[in-house]
């Protein structure tokens, strides 16, 4: 009996809950998805949904390089194609739709519970220095 393949290690590739977003210029805005990914010895499969509807999700990412490649099949309906790489901040790329007529545009998912990495933030804390010196004097009185 074979012993089944365990999740992948690579922290860019947790098994789980991802969200994220499409961009299409035909549909101003970003487009919210939510999805269940597995990453297994380079293989991607998953499902989700966004405002399109539910959808599937197989396909390959390379450790060496981070690069990912899948196919997102919605039920009943087209399939878009996805390529983008992962750098440790989510996978972000490109997909195409062919089926209907060439449109493509943007994307980028990440790991549930990361901060959205496309927002900007404080990348670094400082201390400020204080003066520190002698404290002023009381003004004297001078009787007049």
């Amino acid at each position: 009996m074979s012993k089944p393949l365990e999740s992948e290690t690579d922290p860019r590739f947790p098994s789980g809950r991802w969200v994220g977003f499409f961009l299409d210029k035909r549909l101003p805005g970003r487009h919210q998805m939510e999805l269940v990914l597995t990453f297994v010895a380079g293989r991607m499969r998953g499902e989700g949904r966004d405002r399109v509807g539910e959808f599937t999700i197989a396909g390959t990412y390379e450790l060496s390089d981070g690069k990912c490649f899948w196919a997102k099949k919605y039920k009943m309906a087209h399939t878009v194609i996805y390529q983008g790489f992962n750098e440790g901040k989510g996978i972000w790329g490109t997909w195409t739709l062919k089926e209907i007529s060439v449109s493509t545009g943007g994307f980028h998912i990440w790991p549930e519970g990361m901060p959205d990495p496309t927002q900007p933030r404080l990348a670094e804390e400082a201390d400020v220095p204080i003066e520190v010196g002698a404290p002023e004097a009381e003004p004297e009185l001078v009787p007049g």
